[in-house]
């Protein structure tokens, strides 16, 4: 016999977990073996990765293991403290992996974001991946003010796992001739917009995310179409960063390599 109150309560109990999955779409398909080729003629590299607090163990360890695909690279751990009094003109590149990047900020202290900030200005790249993208952004009072972004919504915790994104025209010549959409690791990485300060250069649009979590009551809608990695001119340096986590998504093992690549190929100073 059909009983109304039971089915009433049975369907509200259903719809609860989609309540909670707002804006998300069904499980993106998995990465063919490589989406993007190994970078080529790539001179070995001195790679500085910052190791303190507001950076985990497993983002420093897939980072790491993505720099040593590139033949001759060197990666050398610094320490929060060691930013601020090291003379890091003797590297390339200096990465900050995932993490909080408000924990990294106030790791680093004034000094050794200044000192971050001098190496980039006088030819230096820096790659922020998700944690590290944050300290990039000028948007925050906090951050490095290397990139001219804020983010969108101060309610940051949309959650994580896998989402799609695809590469933009830049993001091709920067990357590789990758036309179709790929699936990627995210876990609370900044959605940004432009900020429009006028000191700073214009970030360019690498690629976009083409579906989201929107969980713990952050806006729905935003971060589709949004930037997953950008890049800008800071000083005579170069600055990406990337949103979510190409380090740890199988398929995309060559994404951190070509970031790297493109990051040493800056142009030669005036």
């Amino acid at each position: 016999m059909f009983r109304p109150g039971l089915f009433l309560r049975l369907a509200f109990f259903v719809s609860l977990p989609a309540a909670g999955l707002r804006g998300e779409a069904a499980p993106p398909p998995p990465n063919p073996s490589s989406v993007f080729a190994a970078p080529e003629n790539v001179r070995p590299l001195k790679i500085a990765l910052y190791e303190g607090d507001g950076s985990g163990a497993k983002g420093i360890a897939a980072v790491t293991a993505r720099a040593a695909q590139l033949p001759g690279a060197t990666v050398t751990p610094v320490k929060a403290a060691e930013m601020g009094t090291r003379d890091l003109s003797e590297f390339d590149i200096v990465v900050f992996s995932g993490g909080s990047g408000s924990a990294q900020a106030k790791a680093l202290g004034e000094a050794g974001r200044k000192n971050v900030r001098a190496f980039v200005e006088r030819g230096g790249g820096y790659l922020g991946i998700c944690a590290g993208a944050y300290l990039a952004c000028a948007g925050f009072e906090w951050g490095l003010g290397i990139l001219n972004a804020k983010t969108v919504s101060p309610k940051w915790r949309r959650g994580g796992g896998m989402v799609r994104a695809e590469l933009t025209a830049p993001g091709r010549a920067l990357f590789g001739p990758v036309a179709a959409p790929f699936t990627i690791r995210y876990n609370n990485g900044p959605i940004i917009k432009p900020l429009g300060r006028a000191d700073l250069p214009p970030y360019e649009v690498a690629a976009v995310f083409r579906t989201e979590f929107a969980r713990n009551g952050t806006p729905v809608g935003v971060m589709v179409d949004s930037p997953a990695a950008v890049h800008a001119p800071f000083g005579r340096g170069r600055v990406l960063t990337i949103s979510p986590h190409s380090e740890d998504t199988p398929g995309l093992e060559n994404m951190v390599p070509q970031a790297l690549a493109w990051l040493a190929a800056r142009p030669a100073a005036p």
